[in-house]
């Protein structure tokens, strides 16, 4: 049976509905386990920056095998893709409640579970874009908020989890909760267009290859055959002269009709040996020609300023940016802050902000006066600021009030694929996507260990924030410098002067 659909519409609806509660199933423990820290620390007993590895693995694995799971998706599918990766990060949660040691989390939390979440963030968007074209922007940001959202609920719900069963229960419950994107997977059917039958691999993508392939192939084969004849007649020639010693036998043996017969199946089979090495060559070339063009791409994209201050400023911001959702919950527990004033946690402002921001940004995008580009970067210096601020904070209002703002402006991810776009155009965008979140994922890994460690090297977590304030201020204001008119104003070589016309009047002799 065979199911046709329509591009913006239809079961496209049902697809951002899935992949809104696949998002939010995944992300809602990664993002918010600034809860499961603290429980770790004491469970534990081990630094904070070894600890908080397991949190920054889970936000930044999944961004480092970026490429890895584009490909998994790209061959497999979304569907089968998603219900994997449900498996994933349900079994890692789980296994996590048994975890003897903090090394065993690095591995089935932060391993496992962030490979997990990468692979279904990679599906979802994939097969969002597949069922939405006009409508594709709206789509992707309902689907994006569902992290967010999960954030948010998930910040609050393992604080009462942990409260009534502890940090092995908490954990147990989420990953079956975690389960339930199995469910949404099975809802998710590849995309076939409501005009013609989906067309094979083969009809269109082979073409090129059968061409590269068979347009010499018979100069080539001719080439293989007698190379494959040559070893095998030499071959022949000293079995016979040493069993027969003389080369009239070796003759009359050729004549003989019946070995005639036999021949005509290893001149078949050479042929065919012929056309598979053939095959494997030009393979082979093609293979290295794409890696070729790959890094010549690369370093194309590496000789744009606004490009290198870009994957500069994305990582300074994540190693700054992510720690606050990680460790704002210890920061106000360290501040000896009573826990009566706690009306709702703070990653969970931080979490329901981040939404917030991310549709308000987008919108702001979307207006043709506002440059994204300068749009950003005012988002990485108010954010930059907000961390500087967070060791003057003596209070839970005044840490409620900068965690909306660091999660407001943290929803300046929205807004990133417009300023790639501006930056390399949106034929270059894919390329050059996956190379900035590479570096993001690598900033999300570095971050709150680094951030950790200067508490437990100064044991208070002032030069932490400052440290992070900086790395957010430092990559907003290399942004801004790269993106000033007046370089490409002095690239401009200024125009040549038009020639001077002199006018001689001849003097009259009268």
């Amino acid at each position: 049976m065979e199911f046709k659909q329509s591009l913006d519409g239809g079961w496209g609806w049902i697809i951002v509905l899935v992949s809104f509660i696949t998002q939010f199933l995944c992300y809602g423990s990664p993002l918010a386990v600034g809860v499961l820290y603290i429980e770790w620390l004491d469970a534990f007993g081990e630094g904070k920056g070894k600890t908080a590895w397991v949190g920054s693995l889970a936000g930044g694995i999944g961004l480092l095998a970026s490429p890895v799971c584009s490909v998994c998706v790209s061959s497999f599918g979304a569907r089968p893709v998603t219900i994997f990766s449900g498996f994933m990060v349900a079994g890692g949660l789980m296994l996590s409640s048994f975890a003897p040691s903090i090394y065993f989390l690095y591995f089935s939390y932060g391993i496992v579970v962030g490979l997990g979440c990468g692979l279904l963030y990679t599906a979802t968007v994939t097969i969002t874009c597949q069922y939405f074209d006009s409508r594709r922007g709206l789509a992707l940001g309902l689907i994006s908020t569902g992290s967010s959202v999960g954030f948010f609920i998930y910040a609050a719900l393992q604080r009462m989890l942990i409260d009534f069963y502890g940090l092995d229960g908490c954990l147990l419950i989420v990953g079956a909760l975690a389960l339930n994107i199995l469910a949404c997977g099975s809802l998710m059917r590849p995309f076939q267009s409501s005009d013609c039958p989906l067309p094979k691999k083969t009809a269109l993508e082979n073409v090129p290859d059968r061409y590269s392939t068979y347009n010499e192939k018979e100069k080539n084969l001719e080439e293989n055959i007698n190379i494959l004849d040559k070893g095998c007649s030499s071959e022949e020639k000293s079995q016979h002269t040493v069993a027969n010693g003389d080369w009239k036998q070796e003759s009359l043996l050729y004549k003989n009709p019946m070995t005639t017969a036999h021949t005509k199946e290893p001149e078949t089979y050479k042929k065919k040996v012929a056309e598979q090495t053939y095959f494997c060559k030009q393979l082979a070339k093609r293979k290295w020609q794409l890696y070729k063009n790959y890094c010549g791409e690369t370093g194309v994209l590496f000789k744009n300023k606004v490009f290198s201050a870009l994957f500069i400023a994305i990582l300074f911001f994540d190693i700054g940016g992510f720690p606050p959702s990680l460790l704002m919950e210890d920061v106000a527990r360290s501040s000896n802050m009573k826990e009566e004033e706690f009306i709702m946690p703070l990653i969970s402002i931080i979490g329901i902000m981040t939404a917030a921001g991310k549709l308000l940004l987008g919108i702001l995008a979307d207006f043709k006066w506002i440059n994204t580009l300068y749009l950003y970067v005012a988002t990485l210096m108010i954010m930059g600021l907000a961390l500087c601020a967070i060791p003057f904070a003596k209070s839970y209002v005044t840490l409620a009030i900068l965690s909306g703002i660091i999660g407001f402006f943290n929803g300046n991810w929205s807004i990133f694929p417009y300023v790639t776009t501006k930056t390399v155009g949106i034929e270059k965008l894919a390329h050059a996507y996956g190379i900035l979140m590479f570096f993001a994922g690598l900033g999300n890994s570095l971050g709150p260990p680094i951030v950790g460690w200067f508490y437990d090297w100064t044991q208070t977590y002032d030069i932490a924030f400052y440290f992070s304030g900086f790395c957010v201020l430092l990559g907003g204001f290399i942004l801004l410098l790269a993106a000033l008119p007046c370089w490409d104003s002095c690239n401009k070589q200024p125009p040549k002067p038009a020639p001077t016309s002199f006018l001689y009047k001849v003097a009259s002799n009268v």
